[in-house]
This record gives structure tokens, sequence and C-alpha cells, in this order.
């Protein structure tokens, strides 16, 4: 299991649309291989920075995704509204501990 985070920084004011375009993506993301989970994040110091963290059963599901038409079409918008390329960084899960709150 893998665990991907990125972190990106958002032109002003377009919040609200990169917002609902990643949760466009994450909905598309729901039903493909390998999919276990998703977040996004907005730091409460940084109200136009965003880290998206995803865990895939493998590398290779996250990049057969990356291929994925839903995927590719919300691409270009998505980096027109970033100020400064994504960072992302990928992680093997040696361990995950979940509540049952």
């Amino acid at each position: 299991m893998i665990t991907v985070v990125s972190t990106m920084q958002l032109k002003s004011n377009s919040e609200n649309e990169w917002d609902h375009l990643i949760r466009e993506r994450f909905k598309s993301a729901h039903d493909k291989e390998g999919w276990i989970s998703g977040q996004l994040l907005a730091p409460s110091h940084e109200p136009s920075t965003r880290v998206i963290i995803g865990t895939w059963r493998s590398r290779q599901d996250w990049e057969a995704w990356h291929k994925d038409p839903a995927f590719l079409a919300s691409r270009t918008r998505l980096d027109e509204l970033q100020s400064v390329d994504h960072q992302t960084a990928l992680y093997d899960v040696i361990e995950d501990a979940q509540g049952t709150n």
C-alpha cells in the first residue's frame, strides 16, 4: 500500500473552483482498481495551500489512474488555478491504524 501526498499553492480566489474539481476527481477515483481513500486538506494558516492525501493499493494502481480520461479531463484547468507546480511524494505504508469511533 502507498500514500501519495501532493501539495500545491492556488491562485488568489481560485480555491472554490479548485476544490470542486478535486472533489469530482475523488469521485472518479472511487471505482478505480486499488483506490483506498483520499483527503483534501487546507492548512488553517495558509488558506491558498492545498494538500491531497491519497492511499492506493499499489503505485501501479495510482499511475494507471493518472492515465484515466476522467483524471486527464480536469488536469489542464487545475493546473491553471495553481500558482506554483505541485510537489508530490510517495510513501510506502508500513502501518495503517484507524480508529473505530
